[in-house]
């Protein structure tokens, strides 16, 4: 042993001795480690904060840790994915509550949330059939009660804001046709216009308000182009364990849908992204890129295009005002802008072209004067919202359902990603799924008593046509969730629709009914893999087929993200390290080359070849060590640097992927770890080669080197 360790020391020696010779080869081969080694620490320590942001993000938005959905799917579940998300291609599973059950036998599971998942188109309708349907609103409660003073003082202010309409759609009509060849535009189209507006139609229309609508709603509505079509891709679950289980989820606007109650929960990012009037979500997006984010209107493509657009939507606003909005808003531009203008819609065009200059001041002023006279959202809290949506067999069904209000994850609420998934009742979602439920059943059910209705088996059906086959008809059948019962409830949404769709429900029907997949919370997160395999061992044993899979993997791409950015990390590390194993061998062997006199008259003193060897390595360790610490030591005072100090979200997107608006990353020795093993291991094989050229060295070629 004392033997081995006095070797060690005159080994340590000569290597260390050796390195301090060779200062310029030692400084670049341990730059390129320490490189390395920084590298390693920060971008391992990097994607570990990402990972486990992304992952509070998804599980605490919607996915829960495990998402349990039909083993006989066709298709994978991808709860964070768009439109093209197929949820036909899921198959239901038929009662929740026996769900339920199997799932909480697990014992790592904490709480189990039912939901649906399914998107629709919905038409908000343009400013034009809004004012329209109020003013024909009024006019019904005008005929109830002719005498009353308020309701002819709403009546004459909405007429006028209908004829304050039609003029502005006017003087866009003359614009087209002055700008463009007459034929272009249709003759039909200027012959309605010239109709709506000629003063004989407004004298007319108290004699017959009904007709005169009738008119307006068929013919000038439809030229109107400000209708929104909202994209709602929704969640149907129970809103109350919904809530409870994602406790990131915070109301913002109104209320959570009453237990019990057919609703609606806008998320807040879609309600301002999608509702909103576009002139006020241009001045929200670019206060947010000047202020938030620090940028300038000048020279950023997004907030110049904003701008740019905001500058063209005068008709937006006009088509909202009244007479005496008009007024209002001409006394107040005026003054604003220091202009004698009378045209309002050539004050509101002065008045949003935005700049650097004046964009805070229109900003405010637009807030403080103008907003409070205009609808800001197409669709308020309180409205009934008619969802329109394909149902599994491929009719289209619709719900009206009563908007409760908006909501929002806590860190997340200008996300895209966690922003994109609107609520309601899993009841409504069942119905406009296509999918039997009790209101649907006494609804087919009331139908056929009424009709006489029944349903016949395919060999009887030429004998119940044509035949007396009263002695061996067969009893209606129980509706399944696709049969003729499902198909009718599809063509029966008349009159009672909007009563059925806002009725309460029992609290069973939650429970008992069907669903496409649950969110799975568990109490100890460590052990997801555990938990999944006995979560569809639960499914084996009570005949459920249930098919268990992670966050991760129910996020789609998105939950691959982390995934991806290590594989280029590594990527990238490895082809750092190779490149440098490539000059550090060629350094050593430079250096080896250089030493052959020094290496032969070893030699020629009695050192063995393990020796040359031993001493060659430990200078590669020793450089490997030292600046593989070094680096390692950079790299970790980075990070904690930047835990403490968060590293801000550069957009929408990377809030979601930091959990927020900043990401602080944290430390772990595993990855000082893994830095300084890597760092290791490519120093020590990068010495082989010149080692084997050294252990070759002998003493007469140490002379020949020398004459």
């Amino acid at each position: 042993m004392a033997g081995f360790l006095d070797t060690f020391g005159v080994v340590a020696q000569i290597a260390l001795r050796n390195l301090f010779a060779s200062r310029w080869k030692t400084l670049i081969v341990g730059g390129i480690i320490g490189f390395g080694a920084f590298l390693v620490v920060l971008g391992t320590s990097l994607l570990d904060s990402v990972d486990r942001a992304m992952s509070r993000s998804i599980i605490g938005s919607i996915a829960g840790n495990i998402q349990v959905y039909s083993s006989e799917s066709k298709d994978d579940l991808d709860v964070m994915g768009g439109f093209s998300f197929d949820a036909n291609q899921i198959e239901p599973l038929q009662d929740f509550a026996r769900v339920k059950r199997t799932l909480l036998s697990v014992p790592n599971v904490s709480k189990v949330v039912p939901m649906g998942i399914n998107g629709a188109l919905v038409l908000s309708g343009n400013t034009v059939d809004q004012a329209l349907a109020r003013l024909r609103e009024t006019v019904n409660k005008q005929k109830a009660a002719p005498n009353d003073s308020a309701l002819a003082d709403a009546y004459a202010s909405e007429k006028d804001h209908v004829r304050q309409i039609v003029s502005v759609l006017s003087g866009d009509v003359e614009k087209a046709r002055k700008l463009h060849d007459e034929k272009a535009i249709a003759a039909e189209d200027i012959s309605v216009m010239k109709r709506a507006s000629a003063a004989e139609f407004w004298a007319d229309f108290d004699a017959d308000p009904f007709d005169h609508l009738e008119f307006l709603e068929n013919r000038i509505a439809p030229l109107a182009t400000d209708a929104d079509m909202l994209f709602l891709r929704y969640v149907g679950t129970d809103p109350k364990a919904f809530a409870q289980s994602f406790d990131r989820l915070t109301i913002v606007d109104g209320q959570a849908i009453p237990e019990g109650k057919r609703g609606f929960l806008f998320s807040k990012y879609t309600y301002e992204e999608q509702a909103k009037l576009r002139t006020a979500r241009a001045f929200d997006k670019i206060h947010d890129g000047l202020k938030v984010r620090g940028k300038k209107i000048k020279g950023d493509a997004d907030l110049e295009r904003i701008a740019r657009e905001c500058g063209n939507q005068a008709k937006e606003l006009m088509l909202q005002l009244d007479a005496p909005k008009t007024r209002l808003f001409r006394d107040k531009l005026q003054a604003y802008l220091k202009s004698g203008e009378s045209d309002v819609r050539k004050l509101l065009d002065q008045f949003l072209r935005l700049n650097d200059e004046n964009f805070d001041s229109r900003h405010a002023f637009f807030y403080r004067e103008l907003a409070p006279s205009l609808e800001l959202y197409r669709v308020r809290i309180g409205d009934t919202l008619t969802i329109k949506a394909f149902t599994r067999s491929g009719y289209v069904q619709s719900a009206n359902l009563k908007v409760y209000g908006t909501f929002a994850f806590k860190g997340l609420e200008k996300s895209p990603q966690a922003g994109a998934m609107n609520l309601m009742d899993l009841v409504s979602f069942r119905e406009l799924y296509g999918f039997m439920t009790e209101d649907k059943q006494r609804e087919i059910s009331a139908m056929r008593a009424k009709s006489g209705a029944k349903e016949v088996k395919r060999e009887d059906a030429e004998a119940e046509l044509f035949g007396n086959a009263e002695a061996s008809a067969p009893a209606p059948a129980a509706a399944a969730p696709d049969d003729l019962g499902t198909a009718l409830s599809g063509l029966s949404r008349t009159g009672s629709a909007r009563a059925a769709s806002t009725a309460a429900y029992a609290a069973d029907q939650l429970t008992s009914g069907v669903i496409l997949n649950a969110a799975v919370l568990v109490h100890d997160d460590k052990k997801l893999p555990e938990t999944i395999a006995a979560i569809e061992a639960a499914g084996k044993r009570d005949g459920l087929p249930l098919k268990a899979i992670s966050w991760q993997k129910a996020a789609g791409l998105i939950g691959q993200f982390a995934v991806l950015m290590r594989v280029v990390l590594f990527t990238a590390v490895l082809i750092i390290f190779v490149v440098a194993l490539v000059i550090i061998n060629n350094a050593l062997v430079m250096a080896t080359l250089e030493r052959v006199r020094e290496l032969g008259t070893l030699r020629a003193i009695g050192a063995q070849r393990r020796f040359i060897l031993s001493m060659l390595v430990l200078e590669s360790m020793v450089v490997g060590l030292v600046f593989g610490a070094l680096g390692t030591a950079l790299g970790a005072a980075l990070v904690l640097f930047l835990g403490h100090q968060g590293i801000p979200a550069a957009n929408d997107v990377f809030m979601f992927f930091f959990s927020g608006p900043r990401l602080y990353p944290a430390l772990s020795g595993q990855n000082l770890g893994i830095a300084l093993g890597i760092v290791l291991i490519v120093s020590v094989i990068s010495s082989f080669y010149p080692a084997f050229i050294a252990m070759r060295v002998s003493p007469r070629e140490a002379m020949q080197s020398e004459d």
